[in-house]
């Protein structure tokens, strides 16, 4: 049994690249200063700030000024979703939110806590491979919708959302679209011109940049063709980042997020097409040798590094657990939700029954994985869940 690590959790958080921690270091020891200060030194970090801004914003095929950089990927699903609400609602134009049954609990959770200001939400549902029901979404949105919140792609089941089409649905109704794009930025093309949506949430730290930054991006730099403001700053302070998120700037960690931004957009079309095919072979090995296994989440319309499979009659926490002893780093879903007892919310959405949802387990490929590592895991997680199984059987 294989004992060397293998980190096939990529989807909970990447290594830091070598070019991102160096390109860190040189400002961290020589370009310390607080990018407000007017002195030279505070001045050389503001022009690194800003080029980073420039660097991803060109990456991405945007304005510099339409780059907002945040704390963290949640940060920015806040700003995006509680910024948009309270200001829509303040203008008088409605309290009503859409998002799906299967956000993360970054969007999911903030949509709950709007509905402490009386906003009332509504999850539209998905289909048994995680994709939205256009239909249903359609259906659901009302004179008093401001906005629609629907992650790009999802965390546990790597579903990739029919982004454009509900774009061009909210764009007839003149509502606003945020979507969660942190497990999809930098790994598959997403189009800010013909997407539709007008705010999207990214993580350094999920594209092997630093922990401690996100990214928002605000389509007209947060206002309408109007020169309205859509959303508003919900954090007071100093008026950084050009009064969106007051705080001073982590330019280190901003720099270093710009380098992974860069390093992803240029090799995209090469690690989707490499991760990819580690993903089939990993998805086809297991489904066609262990028995009663189940896939989870759309067959190709999917991240080209995540396969999510259930496997019955196994408790996902055990196979977990055995898969870590024998050296391979895995999840059972979102790293985010794991700390709590709860069935996944994104797996009862689709339908799953509970024997089935209890052996869930998430494999996320990375930049470093090797075929060599796929054929040693999967030579290794065929006995281990036999063994489980058998072992269950006599409890």
């Amino acid at each position: 049994m294989h004992v060397e690590k293998i980190y096939l959790d990529h989807a909970a958080t990447t290594p830091v690249l070598t070019e991102v921690f160096n390109a860190m270091k040189d400002v961290y020891l020589e370009h310390f200063g607080n990018a407000s200060s007017v002195h030279s030194l505070g001045q050389d970090a503001k022009e690194l700030l800003e080029q980073s801004r420039e660097t991803v914003a060109r990456s991405f095929g945007v304005l510099p000024e339409e780059i907002v950089f945040t704390g963290s990927g949640t940060e920015a699903d806040n700003i995006a979703i509680q910024g948009t609400a309270f200001k829509q609602k303040g203008q008088g134009k409605g309290n009503h939110v859409i998002t799906s049954n299967i956000e993360h609990p970054a969007v999911q959770q903030t949509c709950r806590y709007l509905e402490k200001f009386g906003f009332r939400i509504t999850e539209a549902p998905v289909d048994e491979d995680g994709i939205v029901d256009l239909d249903r979404f359609q259906d659901a949105i009302e004179p008093e919708t401001v906005l629609a919140t629907v992650m790009n792609a999802n965390n546990e089941i790597g579903t990739i959302q029919p982004i454009r089409e509900i774009g061009e649905i909210l764009a007839d109704k003149g509502i606003i679209f945020h979507t969660d794009a942190v497990q999809a930025f930098g790994k598959i093309p997403i189009n800010p011109e013909t997407d539709g949506f007008q705010l999207l949430s990214a993580s350094a730290h999920k594209i092997y940049g630093p922990k401690g930054v996100g990214i928002l991006y605000l389509k007209g730099c947060g206002k309408d063709a109007d020169g309205n403001p859509y959303l508003q700053p919900i954090m007071g302070g100093g008026g950084h980042e050009s009064g969106w998120r007051s705080a001073t700037e982590n330019v280190p960690g901003i720099v270093g997020t710009a380098k992974a931004v860069e390093i992803a957009f240029q090799e995209l079309e090469e690690q989707a097409n490499r991760e990819t095919r580690l993903r089939d072979r990993l998805i086809d090995a297991i489904l066609d040798t262990i028995p009663n296994t189940v896939l989870n989440g759309h067959r190709t319309k999917r991240l080209p590094n995540n396969a999510n499979i259930s496997f019955e009659g196994v408790d996902g926490e055990a196979l977990l657990l055995r898969l870590d002893v024998a050296g391979y780093e895995v999840s059972t879903g979102s790293a985010c939700a794991s700390h709590g007892a709860k069935a996944s919310h994104v797996l009862q959405a689709l339908g799953r029954d509970p024997r089935t949802m209890q052996g869930s387990l998430r494999m996320t490929i990375g930049r470093s994985t090797t075929t060599e590592q796929i054929e040693a895991f999967l030579a290794d997680l065929g006995p281990i869940v036999e063994d489980l199984r058998a072992l269950s059987q006599k409890i």
